[in-house]
């Protein structure tokens, strides 16, 4: 007994020609993707178990590199310890300053366009340029220790003294913070007025409006702008290799500038993949942890 066909499916020019349109669209971006992001993220894991140095070809040495980093290289603490040290001196400090200077730009005053697009203009530049004019702001003759001449104060030589450089990073990327600004900015300006009505009608002032009204409300774009400052600040480079070239000694030697120096100084592309390896789940590890701490303090309008 002979089993029916089964008609094949009627695929027609015209309802295919949607998805091909769709993915001849993407495919620049499918393409570059694959290349700058896909292939180097395994390619990086590969040679994370080698030891190669980009001429010859790369050996296989097993869990040498990981072993080197994690035990043997005093340096991988080092840049650890700045790293971490400049996270906690910028994150904190850059969000709460961001918030006040959000807040002061949400009155209704003549001239606050002016004054927003002032403090956020240094956040556009960004990179070397910025680099090189805190590197003058913060010299030895520059206008920071200018200013403090007037009132008497002798300035220290702020990027070239190990007890101040790392704090005269710290106050260049807190300085420049007029991204995470604007985002807090635009959730202030969603905050009902009603809520603050409220408020006025149970007696309460200014400071019971912003504890219980405008924090709540706007924490999940502070969540979100320690999310991204923190994953920032974890690979910041530019500002040590620029700035001090991780000196003096290893007071901004940040893991970044660490990492940049093994693999285009001296080569060492197989052990540049195990710190940058080491970096992602440090990174991935700070994220699931914030994550996890976000559910104490983040407010979402419309959960109990």
């Amino acid at each position: 007994m002979q089993t029916p066909r089964t008609a094949a499916p009627n695929i027609s020019w015209a309802r295919l020609r949607p998805h091909i349109v769709g993915w001849a669209f993407i495919s620049p971006w499918l393409v570059s993707f694959s290349f700058l992001m896909v292939y180097p993220f395994i390619a990086s894991f590969v040679l994370s178990f080698t030891r190669y140095q980009l001429i010859g070809e790369a050996q296989f040495i097993g869990f040498e590199n990981i072993q080197r980093m994690l035990f043997e290289d005093e340096r991988v603490a080092d840049a650890l310890r700045v790293t971490f040290t400049y996270v906690l001196l910028t994150v904190p400090a850059g969000t709460a300053i961001s918030i006040l200077v959000a807040i002061l730009l949400n009155q209704s005053v003549r001239g606050i366009p002016f004054f927003r697009t002032s403090f956020y203009m240094p956040s556009v530049i960004g990179g070397v340029g910025l680099a090189l004019l805190w590197t003058t702001i913060l010299a030895k003759n520059g206008p920071i220790n200018a200013a403090l001449g007037l009132v008497g104060i002798e300035g220290p030589n702020w990027l070239f003294e190990t007890a101040w450089a790392l704090p005269s990073l710290a106050l260049k990327a807190i300085a420049t913070a007029g991204a995470a600004m604007l985002i807090i900015l635009a959730a202030l300006q969603g905050v009902p007025q009603h809520l603050y009505e409220a408020v006025d009608l149970d007696g309460g002032g200014e400071w019971a409006k912003f504890w219980h009204v405008t924090l709540p409300q706007i924490s999940p774009a502070i969540f979100y702008n320690v999310i991204v400052t923190t994953i920032g600040v974890m690979q910041s480079f530019v500002e040590a290799f620029i700035m001090t070239n991780g000196g003096p000694g290893t007071a901004t030697l940040f893991y970044g500038l660490y990492l940049y120096r093994q693999a285009f100084e001296f080569y060492r592309m197989g052990y540049a993949s195990a710190l940058a390896w080491m970096m992602f789940l440090i990174i991935l590890a700070l994220t699931i942890i914030n994550f996890r701490v976000a559910r104490f303090w983040v407010y979402y309008e419309g959960e109990e």
